[in-house]
């Protein structure tokens, strides 16, 4: 976790999530911790903190309670607890990154390095320390320490920047600096030299005496020794304030440069191999900075120097030489500007070259050419593309880094940032460019980040009114897209507008299907919009717009007319590709990946589709969507038994269940009835397709479902071990999967625990192989229910919290149950009954919250009529056991019939009755070949002995009594 304390308090997962600690006690929890540096912090003291003079009543116990509350949140590492106290373990704290950054900014000799951790320093605050515990006592301390640092920081990078010859800036924005700390003389000091050296002598002497009053009047001294000789100087215009020029013509930052630690560095070690460096990145990326950065940090004896092109007109050579103060002759200006470089060392920073990249590229070679001390850094939208040239893109940010951009923009403007969720959206969608997120902050104040995120349809009026002093290109998020826009050929716009129908980027098969025009080359007008950087090339190929280039094209696209037709292109592209997937078959994997990567592109489609184009598409995805337990998904869009199965599967209770069409559907609608335990509708779908290998393997693994379900063991076995060879011909991995999932079953219900972990761990690598993310969550469970039952009950709460996690991942609440039963039974097993009650209940509200009764109820009433019966509520334990045998009765399950037999005898107040309910169990089981094997005997175990104690001799003439006798109660 990284915790911010310069501002309100913060806090940030690694990845630069924003984490929410709920509880405003909670909150000071933390806040009171970090206070003390990490040091530990005794009990007493955080009582006194938090409650001040009025603590509760049992205040230990309640700051423990609030302990367990902040552990929750960071992790249970988080905080520790030691004999001096409490300790929060910090990963990362923003005021100690601030300490380190500015005592590197002390060791550095050079004042451009300087400048630049100084402002990356203080770009880290985002309002006052401690800013929502400014009345607390407990953090008094700790805001008037980091107060001081940040002033300090403030002084010593306005003394730097003087230093790099800023003076003109410096006096005016110090101004209200001073106003605000108007007795620190070191401030005052570096104030008064701004005013002098920007012309302002009459300033800086009244500025002078105001400090003098205020000093005597507030404090009863005079100007120290440094702020009086200064006074002096300025009195005597003493030559030596007015500094010799360094070399170069770098701005000083005004912010810090948030995102860019590794690439600053990168850009630095790239001039070190090459003498011609080309930045490159869409518009809004923030290559300017980054190179303004960069250069910042590089050593050249003639000085790092600065061109900027942007409102370039005529010759570029002049603009250079006057850049480089190289007097204006008669004659060639760039013959001229070789000259003067030939023997100097230094850097040139050309600036935004994509609209006069010719002549860019031809000034630039001369002068490489002639002067071998020379290195150039240019930005560009396209590189220079000339020999030894190395071409760096600068991607826009990650997320964690344009949030923190974000963040950083919109607090320094005095917006309110209340909605993490829309923060990270908001970042997401404006696909970190520097540039629109700081459009985008600029609005935080009026409209706040959950209507902002709510209108980022509409960006291009939304962001269109950009900070006053930047180019006019670079004052709306329209503009920037735009100039690059003008610098395309028309072959080029012509793909890029077409382009933007695809909702997640195409394959160069796609783009050349649906931009083709007679005469186009369309691999030539991908090649020049990814040198252009209006196109992403990702691997594979796969070309991307980000999401406003493609708002952007969009609205091109509109504008000439073509929308109606490029859709239809692109939806017959998608139909066609959908339909031609093997899924099932030994490509099965590589269409996985290939129909994962249109996903998005092929929800577009659907939504384009009108029938009978929709039904065709719907029915094509079908399995896909199912593979990835996307149900709900497919459920919208499939009809017929599709339709019917995936309503199962989501639990609709108001499709229609009774549609069959093709042999495939009405086997997937029996496997989904199957998935319910309903083996009679189940039964009733299957049938025999001698025709079809891969329909027959997937009929054998129903059925061997199916006998599993009615405690026929060794039909279980011969159907699974049928289709598992079967389907290893056909090398179709997912069926492969179901086939050794019931072979598990039948090898743990039959005590062969090793066979069963080994089955479900075969398993599990598939699932994984094939990113089949809802089946790995029931292997990972299944591998925890053998670990609970072969003793091993650490690893088989590990398994299964794992299991709950991918399951919630995917949204699956069948898998997520599944796996919170385990939990249950495992807690349930260490003797943790609450814990497991309230598991458990959990698992059985929602089971009866379905509309179609799931098979695991009877399981879960069963637990959780033991957990009565433990408790001495006889009369609960006998409705939960009651209710679990009527469904298990009506399930036709032989397990959970005599699991709910044994519960109603530990439940039965007449011991001989209880007797011979298990005798009836134990026979029931033995029947169906399923006896009750050792590790799940604990219960049985427990009742039997009870009952032996009651009725004695009569013990065994009940229990066998039991035995002969089979209905339902």
């Amino acid at each position: 976790m990284r915790f911010g304390v310069l501002g309100q308090l913060a806090v940030w997962t690694r990845a630069g999530s924003p984490v929410r600690v709920p509880e405003a006690k909670v909150r000071a929890l933390l806040a009171a911790l970090l206070a003390h540096d990490g040091g530990p912090v005794s009990a007493d003291r955080l009582i006194a903190d938090l409650w001040r003079e009025r603590p509760p009543a049992n205040a230990a116990n309640t700051l423990q309670t609030k302990v367990s509350q902040l552990r929750r949140v960071l992790g249970r590492d988080a905080v520790t607890h030691e004999p001096a106290g409490y300790r929060l373990h910090p990963a990362e704290v923003d005021a100690d990154t601030f300490a380190e950054l500015t005592r590197q900014a002390a060791a550095s000799a050079d004042p451009r390095t300087r400048a630049g951790l100084l402002a990356d320093a203080l770009a880290l605050w985002r309002g006052p320390a401690y800013a929502d515990f400014a009345d607390a006592e407990f953090t008094m301390a700790a805001r008037t320490r980091l107060e001081e640092h940040r002033l300090t920081a403030l002084e010593e990078l306005a003394r730097t920047r003087l230093e790099l010859g800023e003076h003109a800036r410096l006096a005016d924005e110090l101004g209200p600096l001073t106003r605000e700390h108007p007795l620190r003389e070191r401030l005052r000091a570096t104030h008064l030299r701004a005013l002098y050296l920007a012309g302002r002598q009459h300033e800086a002497l009244a500025a002078y005496e105001d400090l003098r009053h205020r000093l005597a009047e507030d404090l009863g001294v005079d100007p120290g020794p440094e702020l009086t000789a200064l006074h002096q100087a300025m009195l005597t215009q003493d030559p030596a304030l007015t500094p010799v020029r360094r070399g170069g013509n770098l701005p000083a930052p005004l912010t810090g440069l948030i995102g860019r630690t590794e690439a600053r560095q990168r850009v630095r070690e790239l001039l070190g191999e090459t003498r011609l460096l080309t930045l490159t990145g869409p518009g809004g990326v923030g290559k300017t900075s980054l190179a303004l950065a960069a250069a910042g940090e590089l050593a050249a004896p003639d000085g790092v120097w600065l061109v900027e092109l942007a409102g370039h007109t005529g010759s570029l050579a002049a603009t250079v030489a006057a850049v480089l103060g190289i007097r204006e002759e008669s004659g060639d200006p760039a013959r001229r500007l070789t000259e003067a470089v030939r023997g100097r060392n230094l850097v040139l920073l050309l600036d935004n070259c994509e609209h006069v990249i010719e002549q860019a590229a031809e000034l630039t070679a001369a002068l490489l050419r002639a002067a071998p001390g020379l290195r150039v850094l240019a930005t560009s939208r396209e590189p220079l593309r000339l020999p030894g040239e190395i071409r760096h893109e600068v991607p826009p940010l990650a997320l964690p880094d344009a949030i923190s951009l974000f963040t950083a923009r919109v607090e320094a403007s005095g917006g309110v940032l209340d909605d993490p969720a829309a923060v990270s959206a908001i970042c997401a969608r404006l696909d970190g460019l520097p540039l629109a997120l700081e459009l985008a902050a600029t609005r935080v104040r009026a409209l706040g980040v959950r209507l902002l995120a709510e209108r980022l349809d509409d960006r291009f009026r939304l962001l269109a009114n950009g900070s006053r002093g930047v180019p006019a290109r670079q004052r709306t998020l329209w503009a920037v897209i735009d100039w690059s826009w003008d610098l395309l050929t028309e072959p080029e716009r012509l793909v890029l507008r077409r382009l933007s129908v695809h909702a997640d980027g195409a394959t160069l098969a796609a783009a050349e299907a649906i931009c083709a025009q007679d005469g186009l080359d369309v691999l030539d007008a991908l090649t020049g919009l990814v040198d252009r950087s209006l196109l992403l090339a990702l691997p594979g190929p796969r070309y991307r717009l980000l999401e406003s280039i493609a708002a952007y094209a969009r609205t091109r696209l509109a504008e000439h007319g073509e929308q109606p037709e490029i859709r239809q292109r692109f939806l017959a592209h998608y139909t066609e590709l959908a339909e031609q997937a093997e899924l099932r078959g030994p490509d099965q994997r590589d269409w996985l990946t290939r129909l994962d990567a249109e996903s998005a592109n092929l929800r577009a489609a659907l939504d384009l589709a009108e029938e009978p184009t929709a039904t065709r598409l719907g029915t094509a995805l079908a399995w896909h969507w199912f593979l990835r337990g996307r149900y709900r998904d497919a459920h919208t869009a499939t009809t017929g038994s599709w339709r019917a199965a995936f309503a199962l599967l989501t639990d609709d209770p108001g499709t229609d269940k009774s549609t069959v069409d093709s042999p495939l559907a009405t086997w997937f609608l029996a496997w989904a009835h199957l998935h319910l335990g309903q083996t009679a509708a189940a039964e009733a779908l299957l049938t025999e397709h001698p025709g079809d290998r891969w329909l027959t393997a997937a009929t054998l693994v129903a059925r061997a479902k199916l006998a599993g379900f009615r405690g026929e063991l060794a039909a279980t076995e011969a159907a699974g071990r049928d289709s598992l060879a079967l389907f290893t011909e056909l090398g179709d991995d997912w069926g492969r999967l179901q086939a050794m999932d019931v072979l598990a079953y039948a090898a743990e219900v039959t005590g062969d625990y090793p066979a069963a972990a080994e089955l479900h761990a075969a398993g599990l690598r598939i699932a994984q192989d094939l990113r089949l993310w809802t089946d790995v969550s029931y292997r990972l469970s299944g591998l925890g229910r053998i670990a609970l039952l072969t003793g091993e009950p650490e690893r088989a709460a590990d398994l299964h919290r794992r299991a709950r996690d991918r399951a919630v991942e995917q949204a699956n609440p069948f898998a997520e149950t599944f796996a919170t039963v385990g939990l249950g039974l495992g807690a349930r097993r260490q003797g943790e009954l609450d814990t497991a009650e309230r598991l458990l209940s959990a698992a059985l509200a929602w089971n009866r919250g379905l509309a179609q009764p799931y098979y695991g109820a009877p399981l879960l009433l069963a637990e959780l009529g033991f957990l009565a019966e433990i408790r001495g509520d006889r009369a609960q334990a006998l409705a939960l056991h009651r209710e679990g045998h009527a469904i298990a009765e009506r399930l036709a399950d032989p397990r959970a019939i005599a699991l709910a037999l044994e519960g109603l005898a530990g439940a039965s107040a007449d011991p001989a009755e209880g007797a011979r309910l298990l005798g009836e169990a134990t026979a029931l089981r033995a029947a169906t070949g399923t006896p009750l094997p050792v590790a799940e005997g604990q219960d049985v175990s427990r009742i039997e002995r009870r009952l032996r104690a009651e009725l004695g001799a009569r013990y065994e003439a009940e229990f066998s009594a039991g035995g002969t006798r089979r209905s339902p109660r």
